[in-house]
């Protein structure tokens, strides 16, 4: 494995390669906009696992072309007005494709980071104004003065992309344990707040907590402070009972927000967020341990437990991200949710029903062809951003359909 510090980044063509669902062949980066990435098993009754939802073999051909490589498990990425693509690695380094087509290291001061199992460098998000304001958050691991926790730091980026300047803390207190569960997605809305996806830090009673920031959704104004929705005014909680927040996206042409989630050994989630919802997770049945045998949504132990909208049913895909494909490109599958899966090492494509509460079908694309894939973005001409996780030589790659 490349240490993260010389990770070596190029732009190179990824030969073409024919599959079952998909076709890779070369495309170049189009410019991009500003979209960061918005029993004890049994399910839900309102819900249909994988196995039971309607799979269609109806996906575009898909062109593939890497954006970066040689990186160390890149968390996430984002596409920026000048054509810029940012990604973070988890160990810490962040890393561009300017517009130019050069690539290079960004330096920033992360001599703070705490890096442990699954917490490090994570989410990242442009702000809405970036055009303006040029702000960028992250959500990091953060070690110091005796305090260990996760943050959501604000960044300025310079014009030319060789500098990250820290320019305050946006929120702390996120909880962390030995790395594990620490989510931790950003979503910015298109009114200028956060939305805040976070794991539970593998602790019992943490999900179902709500002066705890763990195993939430949070909504919080550019400030920190608590924005609209959130169970108390005085609190960032919008919503409860959640396992590891891996994925939040706003549905095009809805206020409709979602959240994937990654299931325990079964029943990674979609859910759709309503302020004050409690989503079911309550892995507390033994005393002071974290019970995994847990149902994901359970509605006997947490009444009122709001139902997934889908659930990968008796195993877990790894669902690591979400975001919403557009524009006829895709054929059928225009306006879907695309997750990035670790496990099962490719894209999933959920198409939701009418009134987003239900899924109708789904497919799966770039299955078996460039290891785990985390997180997914999409662009200003409607191809998407997705990064791998394989721990050794990972990449940045564009994903194009062909019509």
């Amino acid at each position: 494995m490349r240490h993260p510090k010389y990770a070596v980044l190029t732009v190179a063509t990824i030969a073409i390669l024919t599959i079952p669902v998909t076709q890779c062949s070369a495309q170049s980066l189009q410019s991009s906009g500003s979209l960061g990435s918005l029993g004890s098993s049994s399910l839900g009754s309102g819900s249909l696992g994988s196995s039971e939802t309607p799979t269609e073999d109806t996906l575009p051909d898909l062109s593939v072309t890497t954006v970066m490589e040689g990186l160390d498990h890149p968390w996430d990425v984002v596409a920026a007005p000048d054509g810029a693509v940012l990604t973070g690695q988890r160990s810490g380094g962040f890393f561009v494709r300017r517009g130019n087509g050069s690539t290079g290291p960004v330096s920033a001061n992360l001599s703070d980071l705490y890096v442990k199992s699954e917490t490090g460098l994570m989410g990242m998000a442009l702000a809405r104004d970036f055009g303006q304001s040029r702000i960028l958050y992250t959500c990091q691991g953060f070690q110091g003065g005796g305090i260990t926790d996760i943050r959501i730091a604000a960044w300025t980026v310079d014009a030319g992309w060789t500098a990250l300047t820290r320019t305050g803390t946006v929120l702390t207190g996120i909880p962390v344990e030995a790395g594990r569960h620490g989510g931790c997605r950003i979503l910015a809305a298109q009114d200028g707040t956060l939305f805040v996806g976070t794991g539970d830090t593998a602790r019992p009673t943490v999900p179902q907590d709500p002066t705890s920031l763990g195993g939430k959704v949070l909504h919080i104004n550019a400030d920190g402070t608590p924005a609209a929705g959130t169970i108390n005014p005085s609190s960032p909680v919008y919503t409860l009972g959640h396992r590891n927040v891996q994925g939040l996206a706003v549905q095009p042409g809805t206020d409709r927000v979602y959240a994937v989630e990654q299931g325990t050994g079964a029943n990674d989630e979609v859910n759709l967020l309503r302020p004050g919802g409690n989503y079911g997770y309550k892995p507390d049945r033994g005393l002071g341990i974290y019970d995994e045998s847990v149902p994901m949504t359970d509605p006997i132990r947490v009444p009122g437990a709001v139902e997934a909208v889908w659930s990968s049913g008796n195993s877990t895909l790894a669902t690591a991200s979400g975001a919403f494909v557009t524009g006829p490109q895709w054929g059928a599958w225009n306006g879907a949710l695309v997750m990035g899966a670790l496990k099962t090492k490719k894209l999933v494509f959920v198409r939701l029903s009418d009134d987003g509460r239900s899924v109708d079908a789904l497919t799966y694309g770039l299955e078996n062809q460039f290891g785990r894939l985390r997180s997914v973005t999409p662009t200003a001409d409607g191809s998407l951003l997705v990064t791998t996780d394989n721990g050794t030589n990972d990449k940045v790659l564009l994903v194009t359909p062909v019509s």
